[in-house]
């Protein structure tokens, strides 16, 4: 029963060694970050020429975790960019939106001005047609009168 208690459970060696790799790899990474790229057997041959290691597989394991974090470094930089390019599509988007809500409303605006002075000037056509018709019934009259 005791080894089930236990199986989930990370080992304490294993964390240590992890703590190591993560240790030595930051060590390196701060002197010489230059020399590291993308590529696993590029970086290898890197911590090559700056440091000593002797083991191959803590080697490895040391240009993996660099190989690793300038991947994760990369990754973060490419999502925070679009981030930004993103909300700076937005701010134009909300400008053009307001631009055109000011124009839709100068629009509407002017079409009520014109439809006003239309409707004004029907009922002023309106108005003088009218007289019209009161001045013509009017010299009517006034022929009928005289003859």
């Amino acid at each position: 029963m005791h080894f089930l208690e236990y199986r989930y459970k990370i080992p304490p060696c294993f964390r240590r060694l992890v703590d190591r790799i993560k240790r030595l790899s930051y060590e390196v990474l701060v002197d010489h970050k230059a020399k590291f790229g993308l590529d696993f057997a590029d970086n290898k041959k890197a911590l090559n020429e700056v440091s000593i290691v002797r083991s191959k597989t803590l080697k490895n394991k040391i240009a993996g975790y660099i190989t690793k974090f300038i991947k994760k470094e990369v990754r973060e930089a490419k999502e925070k960019q679009s981030r930004i390019d993103a909300s700076k599509s937005e701010q134009q988007f909300e400008k053009r939106s307001e631009t055109e809500t000011v124009e839709a409303e100068t629009e509407t605006v002017e079409a009520e001005t014109v439809e006003a002075e239309t409707e004004t000037v029907e009922a002023e056509t309106e108005t003088v047609e009218a007289e019209t018709e009161t001045v013509e019934a009017e010299t009517e009259t006034v022929e009928a009168k005289t003859e």
